[in-house]
């Protein structure tokens, strides 16, 4: 009879983090469910997580290092392969300086523990040069909430009575936020989407705002007008927990209903609806934007004027609002006070000083053009751990020319990649299942342990690759801990906690009671305390000082040369960004990319569903199938490709110099292109 099992950890096969059963027999995985008795998933599993097994086993499955060669990549032993690169590296550092090496910590593996071992270890190096997906992906949202209301906030859609969604599609990306939503909707919340398409979540809206791509502000501040002007707002959270209202109420001023129409296309008696929903609901109005503003030219403004609506409807850190969340607090493994290195010039603090003081992360777009041209010193060498920049960067082919340019490139990843490919060295990395690692839910304000369930020949976990570099290169002293499980004992240590208790608990133990209304009694975490309508820091540093509209670049200043509007990035619940595509089951549903089109567009165009269509840009060109949507699903003039595709790659066709001054978020969703058939 085969020895059976079953051990409790969380998925990562996305960020959700569910909790699942995983079944072995004779130490092997033969299946994945959900595990009932976690709060966040409560048994519920989408089909990525069931694909791990896959993934796990997959024949691809990067297994050994690989060392470039002349004929393609030869496999190496492990200590080999790290003696050379701590040897390589060594000589960069000694010619250029420590600062000269950089790390770019993807999310293929996690991006909790394994973001800041990275950020430890390079600061331990010398350098104050670590990049990562975030600049493109998450940090918009947060500083635009962070400016407004010092920190990100957590939706509490269960006691929400109106639930609004900007630019997200929970149901293809977050399927756990979904389940909440439509807990809320049978309890009788209204559902209110901002999106320019009819997405899977807009289909269920009570609400459908199909705004033009990049104007969310000006739908946002008409809001804020119709809030005021109908005086549905909160009189009393206004005077004693805002700053800068008077002149946010000034501004508003031009963007009634009317005008707001013109500048987004969403009908002036849709806005005075959403407004009034908003108004009846409040302050039990839960707010969350999605990635889809942040990529645009004016994307932390927009952000800011949507996240000036939960103080003007009372529904900050309100039940049924938006819960200001208590953080897990643990040691935290970065060195920035230890060893500051602000001196040294991070990568694009001087152009995005935001990016810098917010996070202490680099710019990664200013990151290729350093490599390319030495300016302001060189940037010689990279550890790139599990992110696959060369398909979901910006400007494809200079990404690929500047990491094919360094003197040492060295990935980690669990499969060969499009980035991986350029690489001096290729070394396997431990998936979620071969690894522990702390989580949290802010959402239940829980922390749970993963569990490692296997162990493969010459695949090193995050730690213990840091650690045996980090000893060979000098600075072992850093990284103390003999293996993962004594660094995650250390940190739950910290937090007054055993990994015993951890390990007892895989429903995940709560770290902090729920709170509302904590700013009566306690500062926001502003420079003001108070939610900031209006931001003294960003006027020091020359932006506006309100969350001021600026209207898209192809509306401002039309190009006829390129007459359409190119979004991409909507997801595709099955794959993550470039993730899963070498997955049977998964190719087999979707089989390769398409672009979505308007069938006005098409009729003109006279291009029918299939046919392949030339898309450029005045970066490049992709060629795609067309997939012709129903009138009311996407905009005219308005194309949709999601990324992370090798076969049609949108990311040849996005810019790398054109940014939001503020976060300098790259222009992803309103790109100008022309449409040919092939």
């Amino acid at each position: 009879m085969p020895e059976k099992r079953t051990v409790q950890t969380l998925c990562r096969m996305c960020d959700d983090r569910c909790a699942i059963n995983v079944y072995l027999e004779d130490g092997k995985i033969v299946d994945i469910d959900g595990y009932k008795d976690h709060p966040w998933n409560r048994g519920r599993l989408c089909v990525k997580a069931r694909a791990a097994v896959d993934m796990v086993y997959h024949p691809d499955r990067l297994l050994k290092p690989l060392k470039r060669s002349g004929k393609g990549f030869d496999e190496i032993p492990l200590e080999q392969a790290l003696d050379e690169i701590a040897e390589r590296l060594s000589a960069v550092k000694e010619k250029h300086g420590a600062r000269s090496i950089s790390i770019w910590k993807g999310e293929a593996i996690g991006f909790a523990q394994e973001e800041e071992m990275a950020r430890r270890f390079v600061h331990a190096l010398g350098s104050p040069n670590y990049f990562s997906n975030d600049s493109m992906c998450y940090n918009g949202r947060y500083f635009g909430y962070r400016l407004v209301e010092g920190s990100w906030p957590v939706p509490d859609y269960d006691n929400s009575r109106c639930v609004v969604l900007w630019g997200a599609n929970p149901p293809h990306a977050h399927p756990n936020m979904t389940q909440m939503i439509m807990r809320a909707r049978r309890a009788g919340a209204k559902l209110v989407v901002v999106d320019p398409r009819m997405s899977a979540i807009a289909r269920q809206a009570d609400l459908h705002a199909a705004l033009k791509p990049g104007t969310d502000g000006a739908l946002a501040l008409g809001l804020i007008q119709q809030l005021i002007e109908t005086g549905s707002y909160d009189r009393q959270f206004v005077e004693s927990c805002t700053v800068g209202f008077d002149e946010l109420a000034e501004y508003v001023k031009a963007f009634p209903p009317e005008a707001v129409e013109e500048h987004t296309g969403v009908p002036a008696a849709l806005v005075r609806e959403m407004a009034r929903a908003m108004a009846v609901a409040a302050p039990r109005v839960a707010v969350y934007v999605g990635n889809g503003p942040e990529h645009h030219e004016n994307g932390i403004n927009n952000i800011r004027a949507v996240a000036c609506l939960d103080a003007i409807l009372g529904a900050l850190d309100r039940e049924g609002g938006n819960r200001l969340a208590d953080g897990f607090q643990a040691a935290h493994l970065t060195l920035y006070d230890e060893i500051p290195l602000e001196h040294l010039g991070p990568i694009g603090a001087d152009r995005f000083p935001v990016l810098y003081d917010f996070r202490q992360e680099c710019h990664t777009m200013t990151g290729m053009d350093t490599i390319l041209s030495g300016d302001p010193y060189p940037l010689r060498a990279m550890i790139l751990t599990a992110g696959n920049p060369a398909i979901t960067n910006p400007n494809t082919p200079k990404v690929r020319k500047a990491l094919g340019s360094l003197d040492l490139f060295v990935v980690r990843d669990l499969f060969m990649t499009e980035t991986a490919e350029l690489a001096d060295y290729v070394l396997p990395a431990a998936s979620f299942l071969e690894r522990v690692e702390l989580h949290t839910h802010a959402k239940y304000q829980t922390v749970t342990m993963t569990r490692k369930i296997l162990e493969l020949p010459d695949v090193q976990d995050e730690y213990q690759f840091w650690h045996d570099l980090a000893h060979r290169l000098g600075f072992g002293e850093h990284f103390p801990w003999k293996d993962e499980t004594e660094l995650t004992g250390w940190i739950l240590r910290s937090a007054g906690l055993s990994p015993e208790q951890a390990a007892a608990h895989p429903e995940g133990i709560q770290y902090a009671p729920i709170r509302y209304e904590k700013w009566k009694n306690q500062p926001l975490s502003t420079p003001s305390g108070k939610v900031e309508f209006r931001s003294r820091y960003l006027e020091d540093l020359g932006y506006p000082a309100l969350p001021e509209y600026r209207p898209p670049a192809y509306m401002d200043s039309p190009d006829p040369d390129y007459p359409y509007v190119l979004i991409t990035g909507a997801r595709k619940l099955i794959y993550y960004h470039s993730r899963f595509h070498n997955i049977k089951r998964f190719r087999t549903a979707i089989p390769g990319p398409e672009v979505e089109l308007h069938p006005d567009d098409a009729s003109s165009l006279e291009i029918a569903d299939g046919d392949t269509i030339r898309i450029t840009s005045r970066i490049g060109s992709v060629e795609v199938p067309v997939k012709i949507m129903s009138k009311s699903e996407i905009l005219p003039g308005t194309l949709q490709l999601t990324h992370g595709w090798r076969e049609a790659n949108a990311n040849l066709l996005t810019h790398d110099d054109r940014f939001d001054p503020i976060s300098g978020f790259p222009l992803m969703k309103a790109v100008e292109v022309r449409v040919e058939k092939v």
